[in-house]
Formats: structure tokens, C-alpha cells, sequence
């Protein structure tokens, strides 16, 4: 397999994957659910275990996320210095984004801050992140994906400002909430 042909298929297995991931939570946390259903007995905890296997059944028969926020992806990519590909992850990745973006289909939520507008791709500067673990020696690779909503797994503040605020509204309200912690 040519290396052109080679990084396009691993492009498109590894946009599959995101595209899956998307519909469908692990084994070990639809198991998890599942036993605190039984053991849940008050009614409202009842429906809303209930309401979450639906969500589950409903995001693979109508083929769309189960949460209406799939986040920023992340990549935790461990990668031996002797991957044949190494060099073309930061780019594989994002190209897999774009792709898992349209064919999932996943929420726009790469925002550029400062050029003002939503790329509707899911990528931007630093989206999708990369947090490297390099093995000296290594030929093989392991990539971990994470969809991190918007509050519900990063800390962090949102805030929507008045169009006339501008940079100086960013700057303010980043300050503001970095001092604040």
C-alpha cells in the first residue's frame, strides 16, 4: 500500500470510529448504567435511566449522536518515534474530524475566538487537541478519542458578550474568571 493510500485509510477508519463513538458509550459504561437502573427504585431516577437507554437505542437506529453536544475532540495519541506515520497524525486527525463531522453527523463546535466564526467542522486552532506520549523505539501507535462537551467534563466559564464589547470584552471576562479561581 502506497503511503498517500495507506494515510487515507487510516483518515477514514479512524473517522468511522469517531463517528461511532459519537452514537454509542463503551461496553463498561452501558454495563455501568444498566446495573444502577435495577438498582435505582426511586421513579424519576427510574425514567431518566430509562430515557438514557432510549437515547442509546435512538442514536444507532437514526444514525446521530447521543448527546447533542460531541464536544471539541480530543486526541491522546501514544506513538512510538518509529511509527511509520508519526509525521502525519496532527493532519490525519483533523482530516478524520472533518470527515466524522459530516458523515456522524457531530455538533459545530470549533469556534475561531478571534476571526469570529464557527468553522462548522469541528476544527480550528488546536481543535482537535493532541496530548503526545512518545515511545522511544516503538513502531506501533495507540490513539485514545474524547468528546468533551461544553461544561459538562472541562471546567471552564461561557459567556455570550455584546457584539461591541470586542477584544477588550474577551480579555476582560478571561481575566476576570482566571482571577476568580
Amino acid at each position: 500500500m502506497e503511503r498517500e493510500e495507506a494515510v487515507k485509510h487510516m483518515t477514514d477508519v479512524i473517522a468511522k470510529f469517531v463517528a461511532f463513538t459519537g452514537k454509542r458509550l463503551p461496553d463498561d459504561v452501558r454495563a455501568k448504567i444498566e446495573e444502577l437502573a435495577e438498582q435505582e427504585e426511586e421513579p424519576l431516577a427510574k425514567a431518566i435511566y430509562k430515557t438514557m437507554a432510549r437515547n442509546q437505542e435512538l442514536a444507532l437506529k437514526l444514525n446521530r449522536p447521543s448527546c447533542q453536544d460531541t464536544g471539541a475532540l480530543q486526541f491522546f495519541v501514544k506513538c512510538g518515534t518509529a511509527f511509520p506515520y508519526m509525521a502525519d497524525l496532527p493532519e490525519l486527525l483533523r482530516q478524520a474530524v472533518v470527515q466524522a463531522t459530516k458523515d456522524a453527523p457531530l455538533s459545530h463546535n470549533a469556534v475561531e475566538t478571534f476571526d469570529e466564526y464557527n468553522t462548522g467542522k469541528n476544527v480550528a486552532k488546536n481543535i482537535p487537541s493532541l496530548f503526545w506520549d512518545i515511545a522511544p523505539g516503538r513502531d506501533d501507535c495507540k490513539i485514545y478519542t474524547y468528546m468533551a462537551g461544553g461544561g459538562c467534563s472541562l471546567p471552564g466559564h461561557a459567556k455570550v458578550l455584546m457584539p461591541g464589547e470586542g477584544y477588550e470584552g474577551v480579555t476582560k471576562f478571561v481575566l476576570d474568571v482566571m482571577t476568580s479561581y
